[in-house]
This record gives C-alpha cells, structure tokens and sequence, in this order.
C-alpha cells in the first residue's frame, strides 16, 4: 500500500487553518442581482455547489446571475478529505427536479448554465439517467442555453455514464482534484486512472464534445506531478483544464500545505497552453464553474483558429 505523504496528520482531529494572502479576496458586483439569483435558487427548492461546497465565489457569481446547480440531493456518499458537501445516506431522486432545474434557468435567463451533482454510489446507474433527463429537460425549455455537466466518476457503474452523454451537453466537465500519489488521502473513494478513463471515453464517444478537467493544487503535491497529471489530461484529449488554489473549509479537512502565488499560477498556465490544451484558466480563485460562460465562448473561439490552422496546413 502506498504511504500517505502526510501520515501524521491523516487521523488529527485538527487542523488549524492557515491565514490566507492577500491576493485571495472574493467580490460582491451587484447586491440586487445578488438576491434574485438567491430567491430563484431558494423558491425552486434547489441545491447549489457555490453554497453547499462554500465556495468563495459565490457572492461575485451570483452577482451576474451564475449559478452551478446541485443536482441529485445536497448529500454525497463519498466522503472527499478536501468537500465541504456533507456526506452520508441521501434522500430518494426527486422526480420533479428536472422540470425546478429548467424553469431555474429560464427565470435566470442563462446562456450558459453548469449542472453537477453530488456522488450517488447508492444508485444502479450512479445517477446518470437522472443527469440525461436534467440536462433534456432544461435544453427542452431553453434551447438556446448551452449546458455544462460536471459529473462525477460513475465509479464501478459500468458504461453507465454514456447516458450523460446521450443528452449531448455541450461540454462534459469531470475533475481530476489532484495528483494520484494523494488519491488514498484526498480522494479514498475515488480512482485516479478510472477518472481520466472517463474523460479519455467521452471523447472517443463524442469526439466534438468539448472535455474539461479541474485540478487543485497547495495539497501537497509537486511541481512534475502537476505536469504529469497534465500530460495525463492531454492524453486523454482534454480541452480545458482549470487550476486553482485549495481552500481549507474547516480544520476536520485535509490540511492546507501552501499558497500558490499570482506567478506561479500563470506559469502553470503557460506550461499546460504549451502541451495544447484550447483553454487553460488558471488563478487563484479558479474554480471549475468560475467565469465558464465567458470561458465557453473562449472555449470555441480557440477551437475555430485551430480548425482554422489544420486547413491551411
């Protein structure tokens, strides 16, 4: 069994969270569009990952109407060392949630809209059915809405994921985290290579599909096993890879070990725009779901100049 890099604080019951720099601030833009995203989210009974995972962008987001909605119930049954969503026996499926999900979107008036879901390993099909009638049901009621899916591994769920797929979202978001080495630690329940087999699989199946994968970094890991991890990603085809700082919610969770600098960030970027990836976001506040409008745009603007390039070669 590989050690944990960090044996003596795997079973400490606390770990004191490092002050953060100053270069990690979160923003509020516009209050009033703030609290009508809050009531649509709340009078659709709805479960969000800017609120559930306490992410420290919530205010900016919801600030320009951008909301990652929580699909599948606001409890996981995998207990992530780094989530803040709780974990334990979740409720049944909501029947009704594809319809709340769609009429969300249409309130919102969203162009671009991230649907993602809580880990369902209590589930024949780990949830992926529902996700299909989600995602056809808001393309249904808003077919001018491009639509994100952040999944999670359907891990031993055979090729059950290929339903996702069947909704043909426009992009199919699937995170990384970290790098394999911290797995058993961050991740136990979860299987690195089974991930980017996922990822690697969407492609093969929808090879128009863009693909995106998010990696955390400050948990412990090393500069060449980010780059592995990279080359991994790219492997598999990746189109867009997000980078950004881990945020300790609490001192139950795995415990920071740094904070990456501005600088840092940036060239991480570089070195991953030079492996060819379309889209690299990096920074950090970056979250898989942060700025992604404004990214997919990016997203095929970058794919139409490389179409572009292939021609005239």
């Amino acid at each position: 069994m590989t050690k944990s890099r960090h044996p003596e604080k795997i079973n400490k019951p606390f770990n004191p969270i490092k002050k953060k720099p100053n270069w990690i601030r979160s923003k509020i833009l516009d209050t009033k569009v703030f609290f009508r995203t809050k009531e649509v989210v709340n009078q659709n009974g709805l479960n969000t990952v800017c609120q559930e995972a306490n992410c420290p962008n919530i205010t900016e987001c919801w600030s320009k109407k951008h909301a990652t909605f929580m699909i599948m119930g606001d409890t996981c049954t995998r207990g992530c060392a780094f989530c803040d969503v709780k974990t334990g026996k979740p409720n049944k499926l909501d029947p009704f949630e594809p319809l709340k999900i769609s009429k969300a979107v249409k309130e919102l008036n969203l162009n671009h809209v991230v649907i993602t879901s809580v880990d369902r390993d209590d589930l024949e099909d780990g949830g992926a059915n529902h996700f299909k009638e989600v995602v056809l049901e808001t393309k249904k009621n808003n077919p001018q809405t491009t639509i994100e899916v952040l999944t999670p591994d359907f891990l031993r769920k055979g090729n059950a994921f290929e339903k996702v797929l069947e909704a043909s979202p426009d992009v199919f978001n699937h995170n990384i985290e970290t790098v394999p080495s911290l797995y058993l630690s961050v991740r136990p329940g979860s299987r690195y290579f089974a991930s980017i087999k996922l990822l690697e699989s969407s492609k093969q199946i929808k090879p128009n599909l863009f693909t995106k994968s998010g990696l955390m970094v400050g948990l412990g890991e090393n500069k060449n096993e980010i780059l592995q991890v990279m080359d991994d990603l790219r492997t598999a085809n990746v189109d867009f890879l997000t980078i950004g700082q881990y945020l300790q919610p609490s001192p139950k969770h795995y415990p920071l070990q740094r904070y990456y600098n501005p600088q840092e960030f940036l060239e991480l970027k570089k070195i991953a725009l030079s492996k060819g990836f379309l889209l690299v976001a990096s920074s950090p506040l970056t979250r898989s779901s942060y700025h992604a409008d404004e990214d997919f745009k990016k997203l095929k603007k970058a794919r139409d100049e490389q179409s572009k390039c292939l021609t005239l070669q």
